[in-house]
């Protein structure tokens, strides 16, 4: 982790501030998540306090939420310990944030492309049998905006839309399992943008294949519906060259 220089005056007004505690526990995460600390790495609330610069209240919170996370454990006498990484919850969105802002950011796309694949298509049929009315009005008018904005070249209103469309299909599709990975599922879209890891203008099929999956859920056809959706993630697989 790279030394973060603050000085006293800055060190008093914002060594216990939200911002000042969101920046140490990204810090500390990306640095788990990519292996610079190991399994069996040592931390202290003092080093955290000398590295960032912040009050023992702010790295004492850190490490709480790390701990909560199941990435450290800390044990008397021995002090605050990486946890192997066997025991991460591996489903929390900020690990996945973490994973994905890291080195290893490819084996993460890996894994989460291929836990779409096995979750998506079936959260799709799912909702052509189980969403309410307004749930399927509002997807086809997603898979409008999402062409809207697509072909237009407009990334950010694309995304936003883009997560509003499968956020919907796993929480309408009347699974709570699959509900609970929408968060899971917002990191991943929004990190391929970020990385510039999306074409300036989607390709013509995956907002084919959006349309498709709207259209589908709309008329109440859960084969075609999950057939659309495999779509769209073979197109994801592709275009991440994960094979």
């Amino acid at each position: 982790m790279s030394t973060a220089t603050v000085d006293h005056a800055e060190n008093a007004n914002d060594g216990g501030s939200p911002a000042m505690h969101e920046r140490v526990l990204d810090a500390v995460g990306v640095a788990i998540a990519a292996g610079e600390l190991p399994p069996g790495s040592r931390l202290t609330l003092e080093g955290l306090q000398q590295e960032y610069g912040v009050s023992r209240t702010v790295a004492r919170d850190t490490m709480k939420v790390l701990e909560s996370m199941n990435l450290v454990y800390s044990r008397r006498r021995v002090g605050i310990v990486v946890q192997r990484q066997d025991l991460w919850n591996v489903f929390d969105p900020k690990l996945v944030r973490w994973r994905l802002a890291s080195e290893r950011r490819a084996q993460q796309y890996s894994s989460l492309t291929e836990l779409r694949i096995a979750v998506e298509p079936i959260a799709a049929a799912g909702a052509a049998r189980r969403a309410s009315a307004a749930e399927r009005s509002q997807l086809v008018a997603l898979a409008a905006e999402l062409r809207r904005h697509g072909e237009a070249g407009e990334l950010q209103a694309f995304l936003a839309a883009d997560i509003a469309f499968h956020r919907l299909l796993l929480t309408s599709c009347g699974n709570e399992m699959f509900t609970a990975l929408e968060a899971m599922v917002a990191e991943v879209l929004t990190s391929r943008t970020q990385q510039g890891l999306m074409p300036f203008k989607p390709r013509p099929e995956a907002l084919d294949a959006h349309e498709e999956v709207a259209a589908a859920v709309a008329g109440g056809d859960a084969t075609a519906a999950e057939s659309a959706m495999h779509h769209i993630l073979d197109e994801v697989r592709n275009a991440m060259g994960l094979h």
